[in-house]
């Protein structure tokens, strides 16, 4: 393809030396007149396929940005039993048909568009290579130096174009730009609410030995069955245990922590997997790794448990889930407005239940109302 594409550009730039006047649109230009209709078929084809990678790009990446924590969880349909990277987020994808809609509507000619897409790729291709960069020291293991003279004779060549484009700015430049800093801002006030909610819990999270020496000292009525409590801190005791014996008086004989975690590379293999850790009482501590790329599926959880030893039927077992309801406080830790937006996020996000796929009638949710 890069063979291919030289040529096309090489020849459209002699032909714009030659002829100025075909810069309205040298690509077309560049064939004679019976050239032009398979030239058209061409190129949209060309444009069906690059849309096609650009909208499996991005379910991809709000796939990862969701398992990472900078993204309200969102119903991802696998199509392929095969490929775990065939999938399907219906959310964005009508969210891209409505932003496509509004480009062709709003800037009418593909013409107009130019300023928007020279914008677009020269910043991509800027940040391209300072990732480049990054990556290359901190994964690859190069050196400083060599780093920097790689990324400085890279970013004459990117910032020349990036420079160009800067007088299409105010010519529809301005629109990537806006879309960028509204994503930018959706993804880290989703990653800094989500902190703020962890940190809240911790400050009123019990630790586990005091939990259990309190059961010791006044045991409560245990019932048959077990307990999954789905907790974001592998340390103490969620609020949703703490809430369940305050108001019902009572536990299952086996009760299980579960803390469900991504890491930040693609999949998890063997011993990693899985982790438990045997309390007294019958309490268990149970870590669940999986990868970005992976999909978290409490049957696969269920059945590493049962090679563990820890044999459980999903018909005896309730899973009991606290549910954050946030109140926006002004002078917090947040921004108000943030605040607000987050607990606009929250409440639309998909549910951890159809996230983890359990089974809705074994769920049993209890509300917490949370300060931020």
């Amino acid at each position: 393809m890069l063979p291919a594409l030289l040529l096309n550009y090489f020849g459209q730039g002699s032909l714009l030396l030659e002829n100025p006047s075909t810069s309205k649109n040298p690509f077309f230009l560049l064939a004679p007149s019976w050239g032009i209709y398979p030239l058209v078929i061409l190129a949209t084809a060309a444009t069906i396929i690059a849309s096609q990678a650009v909208i499996s790009g991005t379910f991809s990446l709000s796939r990862q940005a969701m398992q990472l924590g900078y993204c309200p969880r969102m119903k991802v349909e696998h199509t392929s039993e095969e490929e775990i990277g065939q999938i399907y987020v219906s959310t964005i994808n009508w969210t891209l048909l409505a932003f496509t809609i509004g480009l062709v509507l709003g800037f009418e000619k593909s013409v107009n568009l130019s300023g928007a897409y020279g914008v677009a790729v020269s910043t991509t291709m800027v940040i391209t290579t300072l990732l480049i960069g990054v990556v290359a020291h901190e994964l690859w293991g190069w050196r400083k130096t060599t780093v920097a003279a790689v990324a400085v004779l890279l970013l004459i060549i990117d910032l020349s174009f990036f420079s160009a484009n800067l007088m299409k700015i105010l010519h529809g430049g301005w629109f990537p730009i806006v879309l960028a800093g509204v994503v930018y801002t959706l993804m880290s006030t989703w990653n800094r609410g989500k902190v703020l909610l962890e940190t809240r819990s911790i400050e009123n999270r019990i630790p586990v030995e005091q939990y259990l020496e309190g059961l010791r000292e006044d045991p409560p009525q245990r019932v048959a069955g077990t307990s999954i409590y789905l907790t974001g801190n592998s340390t103490g005791v969620p609020q949703a245990l703490q809430y369940q014996l305050e108001h019902n008086k009572v536990l299952h004989e086996r009760v299980i922590l579960l803390t469900v975690v991504t890491v930040n590379y693609p999949r998890v293999w063997g011993n990693e997997r899985l982790e438990t850790k045997e309390l007294e009482q019958n309490f268990f501590r149970v870590i669940s790794r999986h990868g970005f790329m992976e999909e978290i599926n409490v049957s696969m959880i269920f059945n590493n448990l049962k090679s563990l030893g820890l044999d459980l039927v999903m018909d005896e077992t309730s899973f009991f889930l606290g549910r954050e309801n946030i109140v926006p406080i002004k002078g917090f830790k947040m921004n108000f407005w943030r605040a607000r937006l987050f607990s606009f996020m929250a409440r639309n996000a998909m549910p951890i239940t159809e996230f983890l796929h359990i089974p809705p009638e074994r769920v049993i949710e209890l509300g917490v109302f949370v300060e931020l």
